[in-house]
């Protein structure tokens, strides 16, 4: 997607959090006691590329990407912060790139690295994040706290995502067979790691109070455990592109997951804001994130 592409993509995504506001006050400090709401509003989700763009939809907004930047290596994954005023994007080196509030707390970008890091999360107040590596190595920065790894572990699939619990205290990691490894305040509660699967798992969200979390599978299965409930999936229909990460509803009863080429599929309560499914992509899309 050329730049002028992506300055119509922040004109709209500006367009969608004015529209979004419930007044002046929402936009402007209001006169007398009145004051500004400054928390962004509800609605929509964003989608990051291999090569740093991001796509905002219904109120997520945009606050800049790497669309137009040469990266030494590709964006794996993404997390906002906790007014979902900016946002954080994670390279396969390590690397991190903060936008709007999201504070810069370091990176691996600089290091040597025994696997390649294949996703990130953020903690509840937006103070730090995680990175995860394919070995399952874990990387904690500004008030993310180390709660163990898969590091030093022979795994039978690789790492490919992971969610924080809620409290902040811990985090689950998935590998490609569906194996669930639980960590600090995250309880397991189930995994695919026995299931014979069709295609192997690509991401995972946990639920709001951390009592359960979906799974999805590159061919848009759905997997639930604890107290996420199933909602309905792609798994019967035959995608044009894999489905590459998932992200679950604020409110926990539903889910959306997106494919390569910026589809975007959603169930329960999870809304429909828009997809680029249907537009050529300079970079095929990697992540999906919701807007509370």
């Amino acid at each position: 997607m050329n730049d002028a592409s992506w300055a119509r993509r922040a004109v709209r995504a500006a367009a969608a959090v004015v529209i979004a506001g419930t007044g002046a006050a929402a936009l402007v400090a209001g006169a007398g006691t009145a004051a500004a709401d400054t928390t962004a509003p509800t609605g929509g989700y964003w989608e990051v590329a291999a090569d740093g763009g991001v796509l905002t939809f219904g109120a997520a907004g945009y606050y800049g990407s790497l669309g137009g930047t040469k990266l030494n290596q590709p964006i794996v994954g993404m997390a906002v912060t906790a007014d979902r005023g900016g946002y954080w994007l994670v390279a396969r080196d390590g690397g991190v790139f903060s936008f709007g509030d999201a504070k810069y707390f370091g990176s691996m970008g600089n290091r040597p690295l025994n696997k390649p890091i294949v996703g990130m999360a953020a903690t509840p107040d937006g103070g730090g994040y995680w990175l995860v590596a394919s070995d399952g190595g874990i990387f904690s920065f500004g008030d993310a706290g180390y709660y163990g790894s898969t590091g030093n572990r022979t795994l039978n699939k690789p790492i490919v995502g992971m969610a924080a619990a809620p409290n902040g205290l811990g985090y689950w990691l998935v590998a490609s067979d569906g194996g669930i490894f639980n960590y600090g305040s995250a309880r397991f509660e189930g995994s695919a790691g026995d299931v014979k699967l069709n295609q192997p798992i690509v991401g995972m969200a946990a639920t709001p109070d951390g009592g359960g979390y979906w799974l999805a599978a590159r061919d848009g299965g759905v997997f639930t455990y604890g107290d996420a409930t199933f909602h309905g999936s792609a798994g019967n229909i035959a995608l044009t592109h894999p489905a590459v990460g998932m992200a679950a509803a604020s409110d926990g009863r539903g889910y959306e997951f997106v494919a390569s080429d910026g589809g975007i599929f959603t169930y329960g309560s999870a809304g429909f804001y828009g997809s680029e499914g249907a537009c050529v992509l300079a970079a095929p899309v990697v992540g999906v994130v919701n807007n509370g």
